[in-house]
């Protein structure tokens, strides 16, 4: 029987004991005294929202398919635990185990979003790790970062031993390899991470030296070492069909952010839309054989007992096989009690069909995401929507016997004008009118339009890094116009408007285009208190005003210039295919306001098809 980390006691004390205790339904166990490597693999925020990340779902069950590997999950202690951890000195441990992950050879982060960084150096901290790369010794764990945000690592390089560039499913065989040999023949740490250098898509910072020019951008970004690579190469999987994919997930206790069976049917996007960083580093699009997907839906909702299941990709619609896939899930499991969802799909009348078969209408409402109110900004921004293909979607849904429709949009894109903002109100009113055109006899009632605005972060890999933002009180400002002409419309009683808080956008944009020299300022968060950023009741913004103001680290500097053409921005050291010549053009179309295609429309020179893979050559373009 293995015991337990926490006492009986503390388990009592705490919110939801069953985050911490493991031994979850195909949770894998094994004799740590039979393995040569242990890794731990954490997603720096809470149980419920890690265990419902696809990623590491699939890494784990990757790596336990070795036999001289264990990996073991890790998530951030909840405040409550955290604050006795501390108190009684209790090391952070992993979950299947409940041994401390000081003890394990690996521990791997995955960063999804900026808003973890202080709760990474949390889960460093609970462990007993030093914080910085440089102060680790023999017995530290190798830390070691993935995920969307590794394509500006700069902000968080101090605090990882490697970044894995790009999908996990290629190189981490090599990498384990390269370990354990390493450490059979007595190898140092430093010996390791050298040969963890040359393998393609590995970026080791300290091996790497930053100079900067008097006006604070970046003059120089070069290797120190000689098994550094000069540019880092994303990772990515060519053979998307027949690549490793977890057919018994962990089943967690209680209920999580996302409590289902989750099919991923494609990687990238094929839209070309300017703002949106994983359409560009995921690219080429790829698809997963549909018979592949089938024999999955089985397996999986027998190996969990899950009552749903949903389909995962960055734009469903886009799937070439979707229409026989929705009829298999509909024939086979709609009967059994099995839910279907189907995220991100275009509002189209297939869409529309499709959704009436698997959703209760009457409980459910709608999601368009126009992002753009006007026809000028959607070209912008390469949204490839027009008003007419919102309205005729809308108007179909509402014959079909929907009457609740989601709209989200953002504020703050580049070339914004305020009549681009009042036609966000425009657009929910011609929604709503839409709604009111439906014979009496075949509504139900009002209808309810909620349209939403997040602000604008230019992300690194877009068209859109170049692009200055705003500060705060412009974006509240720009909230202000949208909410005021709301009020001013006809059919205001079924409109609602909400806009997300402008301080942790603010804080997004120097994440995101940051360099090295913003980890003083994480470090400096941290130490104030800063922790679970992405949870408005645990985000503090005088705390890190006051982490920039210690720091002496300019706000302005990253988020108020537009970049220069030929700026060295922090990322440029990583090659994901899609190359920056491409993104300046795209930059230039935007402010043209010209739309480009998209993939399977004509090949636009993005650069991915020197993968030779994907959509790139799947004739269909």
């Amino acid at each position: 029987m293995r015991k337990l980390a926490l006492s009986d006691e503390i388990l009592l004390k705490i919110e939801k004991p069953a985050r911490y205790i493991g031994n979850e339904v195909n949770s894998v166990m094994k004799d740590k005294n039979k393995v040569d490597i242990r890794f731990a693999m954490c997603f720096p925020d809470v149980y419920e929202i890690g265990m419902s990340h696809l990623g590491i779902q699939i890494l784990y069950d990757m790596f336990n398919r070795r036999e001289d590997v264990w990996c073991e999950r890790v998530y951030s202690p909840w405040t409550d635990l955290d604050k006795i951890m501390r108190e009684e000195q209790i090391p952070l441990f992993a979950l299947e185990s409940q041994d401390p992950v000081k003890e394990f050879d690996f521990l791997g982060i995955t960063i999804q979003y900026e808003m973890c960084y202080t709760n990474i150096l949390q889960i460093l901290d609970l462990s007993g790790i030093p914080l910085f790369s440089k102060d680790r010794d023999e017995d530290d764990p190798i830390v070691i970062g993935g995920g969307p945000c590794t394509y500006n690592p700069e902000p968080i390089a101090d605090f990882f031993d490697i970044f894995y560039i790009g999908e996990g499913e290629t190189v981490y065989d090599e990498l384990l390899e390269a370990y354990k040999r390493n450490k059979a023949c007595g190898g140092t740490r430093i010996e390791f991470l050298e040969k963890a250098a040359e393998i393609e898509g590995l970026y080791v910072p300290m091996f790497y030296d930053v100079e900067y020019k008097e006006d604070g951008t970046i003059a120089s970004f070069r290797p120190n070492n000689a098994h550094a690579k000069e540019m880092i190469k994303k990772q990515m999987v060519l053979d998307f069909t027949d690549v490793c994919y977890p057919e018994k997930p962990v089943v967690p206790f209680i209920k999580v952010t996302q409590d289902r069976v989750v099919l991923e049917i494609m990687r990238g996007c094929i839209r070309g839309c300017r703002f949106c960083q994983a359409g560009m580093i995921y690219r080429p699009t790829r698809e997963k054989n549909l018979e592949k997907l089938k024999e999955y839906a089985y397996k999986m909702l027998k190996s969990t007992g899950h009552e749903e299941i949903s389909l995962s990709s960055l734009s469903s619609s886009d799937y070439t096989e979707l229409e026989g896939l929705v009829t298999f899930l509909i024939e086979e499991f709609k009967g059994k009690g099995i839910n279907i969802s189907l995220p991100s799909l275009r509002i189209d009348a297939f869409s529309l069909d499709v959704m009436s078969k698997v959703q209760d209408i009457r409980k459910s409402s709608l999601t368009f995401a126009p992002e753009a109110g006007s026809q000028r900004l959607r070209d912008v921004i390469n949204k490839g929507l027009t008003e007419d293909i919102i309205l005729e979607g809308a108007g179909q849904a509402f014959e079909g016997g929907w009457q609740r429709v989601k709209l989200y949009f953002m504020l703050g894109l580049p070339t914004e004008t305020e009549d681009d903002m009042k036609a966000i109100a425009h657009l929910a009113e011609k929604v709503a009118k839409r709604y009111y055109e439906v014979p009496k006899d075949q509504r139900n009632g009002k209808c309810q339009i909620v349209a939403s605005t997040s602000f604008f972060v230019p992300k690194p890999f877009t068209p859109f890094q170049w692009a200055t933002m705003h500060t705060k009180e412009d974006y509240i400002g720009r909230a202000h116009i949208v909410n005021n002409e709301m009020k001013a419309q006809l059919n205001r009683k079924s409109l609602k408007y909400n806009w997300h808080e402008a301080d942790v956008t603010v804080l997004e944009g120097v994440f995101a285009r940051g360099d090295r020299r913003v980890a003083k300022t994480i470090l400096e968060a941290y130490k104030l208190g800063c922790l679970f950023d992405s949870w408005t009741e645990y985000f503090d913004n005088d705390l890190w005003m006051q982490a920039f103001e210690n720091t002496g680290v300019d706000i302005g500097f990253y988020n108020l210039r537009e970049r220069d053409a030929d700026e060295v921005f922090p990322w440029d050291f990583i090659d994901i295919g899609v190359t920056k010549k491409f993104l300046r053009r795209e930059w230039e179309r935007a402010m043209e306001g010209k739309v480009t295609p998209n993939c399977r429309q004509g090949c636009s020179g993005c650069g991915a098809a020197i993968w030779g893979g994907g959509v790139c050559i799947e004739g269909k373009n």
